[in-house]
């Protein structure tokens, strides 16, 4: 699943607030979830998400005016695409707040 989060903050802006708010979010979503990530380059993170028995692995681009999130969604959850997509959306667009 791949989902375009726009934004007008320009690359280096969109990257550093990624970097400095995505440790609180791992922070406070740690009782829901466990999330990993880490920067594959300046431009790139890498995220797995495990809940509910499942692990779901992410890749994020950083680009001048959007950040394009990749989902590898199993079959299983196909299900809860649209809510996936939807809580995505909402909290990665947090982030850039």
């Amino acid at each position: 699943m791949r989902i375009a989060i726009p934004h007008s903050l320009g690359r280096d802006e969109a990257r550093r607030r990624l970097r400095e708010k995505s440790a609180v979010a791992m922070a406070k979503a740690e009782s829901m979830a466990t999330i990993t990530t880490h920067f594959a380059d300046d431009d790139h993170m890498v995220m797995s998400v495990g809940a509910m028995g499942y692990t779901v692995d992410c890749s994020v681009e950083i680009a001048d005016t959007e950040l394009v999130v990749d989902v590898d969604l199993p079959a299983s959850l196909g299900f809860a695409k649209r809510m996936i997509e939807g809580v995505i959306k909402e909290k990665t667009g947090k982030l850039l707040t």
